[in-house]
């Protein structure tokens, strides 16, 4: 058995729940979504009219899978290698060279494990600040929604409630392309469209209307 949270958001917040469901070991994609398929199941044990989506390479979604953060593309970039390469720490950063390698190789360089504390982001010549958790990578992901779906392919995100990311571990990291997904989500909601907000506007909404930590359903 396995623990992974699902976004959603209610009364204008995002937020999450941990879910208990069957894990299916391995690394073939096969096994990963037998796992989704549990989670899911899990979700909609509590609820019936959950409509969930996972939001990765894993998913068996078309819609999903355009969704991962490695198929994003942000100023002809893949998303993953913008939000790494835009790390600033202690010793080293930002690391732009991160730009023109595959996006999994961009995650995986060592110099973003061995460089010392993340002390802050860099992007578009102006820093950006660690707090809000997640606001930056937010930021980077609805911008990076906004140039690669089209107005009318983003409606679709409106068909779902829940959202997962699969090998995302909230023990093991913060940011999450799922909670990210239930944040457009309320923004479509809201406005009926992804607003093109600047940085401030961005980081004020997001202050407003994201919470961290799971609730009691």
């Amino acid at each position: 058995m396995a623990e992974r949270p699902a976004f959603f958001h209610r009364e204008k917040k995002v937020v999450s729940n941990l879910y208990t469901f069957e894990w299916f070991p391995g690394f073939a994609v096969s096994q990963k979504q037998k796992s989704i398929e549990s989670l899911h199941a899990a979700i909609r044990e509590t609820d019936a009219d959950a409509r969930p989506l996972e939001v990765s390479t894993k998913s068996k979604e078309p819609f999903g899978v355009r969704l991962s953060a490695f198929n994003l593309m942000l100023h002809h970039t893949a998303l993953e290698n913008v939000f790494q390469s835009a790390k600033v720490f202690e010793n080293g950063g930002p690391y732009l060279d991160l730009l023109e390698v595959p996006p999994k190789e961009a995650k995986k360089d060592q110099r973003l494990k061995n460089s010392g504390r993340l002390t802050a982001f860099y992007y578009q010549g102006e820093p950006f600040p660690l707090l809000p958790q997640t606001a930056f990578y937010d930021y980077l992901y609805v911008a990076a929604v906004r140039e690669s779906l089209a107005a009318e392919d983003l409606q679709a995100i409106l068909g779902y409630n829940y959202f997962t990311d699969i090998v995302f571990h909230p023990a093991k990291s913060i940011n999450t392309q799922a909670r990210t997904a239930a944040l457009i989500k309320l923004m479509m909601e809201d406005f009926g469209c992804l607003p093109d907000f600047s940085k401030e506007a961005f980081l004020q909404y997001h202050k407003e209307h994201v919470v961290y930590g799971n609730v009691v359903k």
